[in-house]
């Protein structure tokens, strides 16, 4: 009889009885939840395609309840990964259909993001919101057969009351849109300016205004046709009380080195620096002169006269003149 050795450990059961331990990798030991659990197809915890990272969140979102926020600063802080790594997870599960974000406006104008779960990847239909899928309707159901009920004489019918003849509806007039404008017209110049009063010597200074630009700028040669078309433009200038020096010197400062057409960068300049009128001129206030002093002819006294002569007693012959010692003024 042998003895039993102490020091020998004994072999512990496997929790799994029968044949179905297998002789290598996992083994399950499942008890059945009948609480707080979550139901996860192999197509997602079996993944060839999703990261480690992003399935376990697919699980931790389908485990929430409808309403939990799920943003990316949320999980940032409930998980120890970073934000861009959980925002990359989240593209993931975007791309295979486990996921779906959509921007929505709500009535009062504020912008919110919804999000979608999906456990099944193939339902790519969009919901607004989970309580909004159509449920199923339910069957009617037939109503028993009733017995035959016996025959009756058939009751005429009542012959239908004439009715008044109905007016058709006025159907609504289309409302006409205005066609749309070509390129060309919607890229017109605006106006070029004209003088409020346009007389025949302002329009002909103008004109040799214009014409005679060719003298000192050969690059603005313009034709006859250019010269009547911007002549008005010109007067207009001249009537704004603009010196003609002042209208040639702003038409022809700071040419560009090819001018190429003369006549429309004359009429940009005439148009876009156009000068406003001048403001009313202040009324002259009346200047009060003084009449001068001066010494008479006759006595060689003082008196006021606007030119030299004889003071009034001289004039009038008085019999006692003053002496020329004395200066008084006299009033002329």
């Amino acid at each position: 009889m042998d003895t039993q050795k102490i020091s020998v450990p004994s072999p512990t059961s496997s929790p799994v009885r029968g044949d179905a331990t297998p002789s290598s990798g996992v083994v399950h030991i499942n008890f059945r939840h009948t609480s707080r659990f979550t139901v996860i197809g192999n197509h997602l915890a079996q993944h060839r395609e999703l990261s480690l990272l992003a399935i376990g969140l697919a699980t931790h979102i389908q485990s929430l309840p409808a309403g939990a926020k799920i943003g990316i600063k949320t999980l940032a802080e409930r998980f120890p990964e970073s934000e861009a790594r959980i925002a990359a997870a989240l593209r993931e599960l975007e791309a295979h259909g486990y996921l779906r974000r959509t921007r929505e406006r709500l009535p009062d104008g504020r912008v919110i993001t919804r999000t979608c779960s999906y456990n099944q990847p193939g339902d790519s239909t969009p919901h607004k919101h989970p309580a909004a899928r159509p449920q199923p309707r339910p069957r009617p159901r037939r109503p028993a057969r009733e017995a035959p009920a016996p025959e009756q004489s058939p009751v005429p019918a009542p012959a239908p009351s004439p009715t008044a003849p109905t007016t058709p509806k006025p159907q609504p007039t289309p409302t006409p849109h205005p066609a749309p404008q070509p390129a060309s017209a919607r890229a017109q110049h605006p106006p070029l300016p004209a003088p409020h009063t346009p007389s025949p010597e302002l329009l002909r200074t103008a004109v040799e205004l214009l014409a005679g630009l060719r003298r000192d700028t050969p690059q603005l040669v313009l034709s006859e046709r250019d010269v009547d078309h911007l002549g008005p433009a010109v007067a207009a200038w001249l009537e704004r009380e603009a010196a003609p020096e002042t209208v040639r010197r702003t038409l022809t400062a700071d040419l560009p080195e090819h001018l190429t057409h003369p006549a429309g960068f004359l009429r940009h300049r005439l148009t876009a620096l156009l000068p406003p009128p001048l403001p009313l001129a202040p009324p002259r206030t009346p200047v009060h002169r003084v009449t001068p002093f001066q010494n008479c002819d006759g006595c060689d006294r003082a008196f006021r006269s606007p030119t030299p002569g004889h003071c009034r007693d001289c004039r009038t012959g008085a019999l006692h003149p003053p002496s020329r010692a004395t200066v008084q003024g006299c009033s002329g």
